[in-house]
């Protein structure tokens, strides 16, 4: 598949030899200098990936490209007007407008501009060699909250990325692949569902189980779990995400207008993803104290998220309160149709895309603030 696009932009075409022309000499002097200009930008962006060779990613629809396209549920976003930002306005899987946080990530370490599902037909091992997603939208760390719209459970992502594994050495061999593996940067982006989709659902059987801080105590041994999985598989770079400001969704902010508790955000919701994270940062210094080489971040967008729904303007957003497709105020998946006369004609105007994902603006924000504050040391 493509390459990063400062590939397409120095190729050569070497021009034609001619005795009579007075131009000849400048025009090959032209194509020295461009080779070398381009054999210099291949270099930078070589160097760039060779310190992390792969984009590897686990989660929910964050950062799910599109592998729940190939499973049996309801919750999907292959279909218009999803993608229509996207390359050649393709609607891919994605839960955006555009691209999510996975693809600028990958582009910013000098990879892919994008990086593809594993259960996506269109790739291969070749593809997948520079990055791979098996995330899913819709899962948590809880197996009871995939259960909800029968997606992929974490603990199939890691069957996946075992099946990967074995593929991968296959493919490039057993040093390299054991290079890229340990070399990649992990982005795990997952939770929000355990809360909303699980938890806070009137049919969870979890709210009679726990307590609020039961459950966080709960999920964070799960995200514990999970981490010391993927390390004990190979994995040294890992990114943690933690919870948004969930309360500010525009499907939780008409639960609370419908609810009768205003229009504005639940402010329940946010705490609890305030205190989550603060527990989340505590977990990821004790892995970092504990598991020997392993060098686990903590990805927070959450006050610069809050930032961008409460002062939209100072980041050339109009809207923030509700979302761009359809109504913007419950619509997401099926719902969020093209034949929806309200959907807007800008998605840039608008921090979110549907009623509980945000824009490929947003993600851009998110993904350009954590390559400054959080991946730079891995560059």
């Amino acid at each position: 598949m493509s390459p990063n696009p400062i590939y397409y932009f120095y190729k050569i075409k070497s021009p034609k030899k001619t005795h009579n022309n007075p131009n000849s000499k400048m025009s090959y002097t032209t194509t020295f200098i461009t080779i070398v200009l381009s054999q210099f930008l291949l270099q930078v962006a070589t160097t760039l990936a060779s310190k992390v060779p792969a984009i590897i990613v686990f989660g929910d629809s964050s950062v799910d490209s599109g592998n729940n396209n190939q499973i049996a549920t309801v919750l999907k976003s292959n279909f218009e007007p999803y993608g229509r930002d996207f390359y050649n306005r393709k609607p891919t899987g994605r839960f955006c407008n555009g691209r999510i946080p996975p693809d600028f990530i990958s582009e910013g370490f000098g990879l892919r501009p994008f990086v593809p599902a594993y259960l996506d037909g269109e790739y291969s091992i070749a593809d997948f060699a520079q990055g791979v997603c098996f995330a899913s939208a819709g899962t948590g760390y809880d197996n009871a909250t995939s259960d909800v719209l029968r997606v992929i459970p974490l603990w199939k992502e890691l069957e996946y990325f075992k099946e990967y594994q074995m593929k991968l050495r296959a493919y490039a061999g057993r040093k390299k692949a054991n290079y890229i593996i340990r070399e990649a940067l992990y982005l795990v982006s997952i939770g929000t569902n355990d809360f909303l989709e699980n938890y806070y659902s009137i049919q969870s059987p979890r709210s009679s189980q726990y307590t609020e801080e039961q459950f966080q105590d709960f999920i964070l041994r799960l995200a514990q779990n999970f981490v010391t999985q993927i390390y004990h598989m190979g994995a040294r770079k890992i990114s943690l995400t933690g919870l948004p400001p969930m309360g500010c969704l525009p499907l939780e902010r008409t639960t609370n207008y419908v609810s009768g508790n205003g229009d504005g955000c639940n402010e329940k919701y946010n705490n609890v993803a305030k205190h989550f994270n603060v527990m989340l940062v505590d977990l990821i210094q004790r892995l970092n104290n504990e598991l020997p080489g392993i060098r686990v971040v903590f990805s927070d967008a959450y006050d610069l998220l809050l930032q961008m729904i409460t002062k939209p303007s100072s980041f050339g957003f109009e809207v923030a309160s509700v979302a761009c497709c359809g109504t913007g105020l419950f619509e997401l998946g099926y719902l969020c149709d093209k034949l929806s006369p309200l959907t807007c004609t800008d998605a840039s105007k608008f921090v979110f895309w549907d009623a509980f994902h945000v824009t490929d603006k947003t993600n851009q924000i998110i993904s350009d603030f954590l390559m400054k504050y959080v991946f730079a040391q891995f560059l």
